[in-house]
């Protein structure tokens, strides 16, 4: 078993802007632990990447969100291309001087948008037409002008504008034509990539819950040989079931030596359970949105600050944490800020929301340090159990999701 490990430690390969080293594999599950570096540093994966949609996380300066240990986060492509613009963005230098930041930074396509403004977007093979939502200019978003607007924005990873459709969707004739409009706009955005020295282009698999789709795009996605790959198209309302499926059928046919992005993905649980399943990197909006309404992400679960319950409660955020807000001041008689605290200001004062986002950006990426630990001693299983266990003290109330998910993968839940 020590020897697998030993073994995966030497494998590694690169790209002209990125390596990728395996440094263990779960002797158990599919999960794995690897080096991410990109041109502005070192990524430990597995990782959570916080959401800074318009090259800010609402709430917290970039030196804070260093402070967190954050070593790549996310901005998006379509609302930076509407403003500040690729004028701007090309006459500051990119999004790394815009927003002060000198770790990695991920950018999203675009092609979201074609779901959450569906009612502003038009899909063609040639791009997608939108209506913007500030003043109702349109814009065409081609495969060749999201690669160019990426370009200018300097991100270390780039992604191919996919044709998006949500999961949900009946209808299967329009399912494959987004899967392998999909193909074809990854050929557009390689032929258009100005800057492969310097910035990874990752495809994105697409096929909505048919698992012979999504295996039929993996094998043309992984035929392209981009530098990392990403699962899309889910976080859209489908049945946790099926999502699961979905990301254990991609992985089991993605190679080794290729970092894996399953996109959209953010609650503890998911994180968790993605990565048994052979998934490396996430994103997601949900814990600094939840933090906005007054929510901590806990090892114990989300607690409501709002609740009249923790007017008197003097205890920290939570117990044993290590972020800013939770350890206590390195003065004589000083402490961290309370739950009390935060509860008189949650929805009165931006402090509250500022403090919880520190917490619970914190509380994400650590999650993702403590399952790399155990995946490098090979306890993964044992991590994923205590996991749960703290989320379910009584032993009970398991998602049937996880636990079906979880044994496909040699992990038995219930198992006393």
């Amino acid at each position: 078993m020590w020897a697998a490990r030993r073994m995966a430690s030497t494998m590694s390969a690169s790209s002209a802007a990125l390596t990728f080293e395996l440094v263990a594999k779960c002797s158990t599950t599919r999960a794995r632990a690897s080096i991410l570096t990109l041109p502005h540093g070192p990524v430990n994966l597995p990782i959570f990447m916080p959401v800074a949609t318009q090259a800010s996380l609402k709430g917290i300066t970039p030196e804070q969100l260093e402070n967190t240990r954050c070593r790549l986060c996310l901005n998006n492509t379509y609302h930076l291309g509407l403003k500040p613009g690729q004028e701007v963005m090309d006459a500051v230098g990119g999004a790394h001087k815009l927003q002060g930041w000198d770790h990695n930074i991920l950018t999203d396509s675009g092609g979201f948008q074609m779901v959450s403004l569906l009612k502003l977007a038009t899909i063609t093979e040639e791009g997608v037409r939108f209506l913007s939502p500030h003043d109702g200019t349109p814009m065409l978003l081609t495969p060749e002008h999201s690669i160019s607007l990426q370009n200018s924005i300097g991100s270390d990873i780039i992604m191919q504008l996919d044709d998006v459709l949500v999961t949900t969707s009946p209808d299967i004739v329009r399912m494959r034509e987004a899967m392998e409009r999909s193909v074809r706009w990854l050929d557009r955005c390689i032929a258009a990539h100005k800057h492969p020295d310097r910035q990874n282009l990752f495809c994105i698999i697409q096929g909505g819950l048919d698992l012979d789709m999504r295996r039929e795009c993996c094998r043309e996605m992984v035929a392209r040989d981009t530098p990392g790959i990403a699962i899309g198209g889910l976080s859209g309302g489908e049945a946790k079931d099926d999502f699961c499926r979905v990301v254990a059928a991609c992985t089991e046919q993605l190679p080794d030596l290729k970092p894996r992005y399953v996109m959209g993905i953010g609650y503890p649980e998911d994180l968790v359970v993605s990565v048994a399943l052979g998934a490396d990197m996430f994103d997601c909006v949900w814990p600094t949105r939840t933090a906005r309404f007054g929510n901590a992400i806990t090892r114990n679960g989300v607690l409501n600050l709002k609740r009249e319950m923790y007017a008197t409660d003097f205890g920290p955020l939570e117990d044993d944490c290590g972020c800013p807000c939770c350890r206590p001041v390195e003065q004589e008689g000083a402490m961290g800020i309370t739950r009390a605290f935060v509860h008189h200001n949650a929805a009165k004062e931006t402090v509250a929301a500022h403090l919880l986002t520190i917490h619970n950006v914190w509380y994400q990426l650590n999650l993702m340090r403590e399952a790399r630990d155990a995946i490098i001693a090979d306890r993964y299983p044992a991590f994923v159990r205590e996991f749960f266990s703290r989320l379910y003290p009584d032993g009970h109330g398991f998602p049937s999701w996880a636990i079906d998910a979880l044994r496909g993968v040699g992990i038995d839940l219930l198992e006393t």
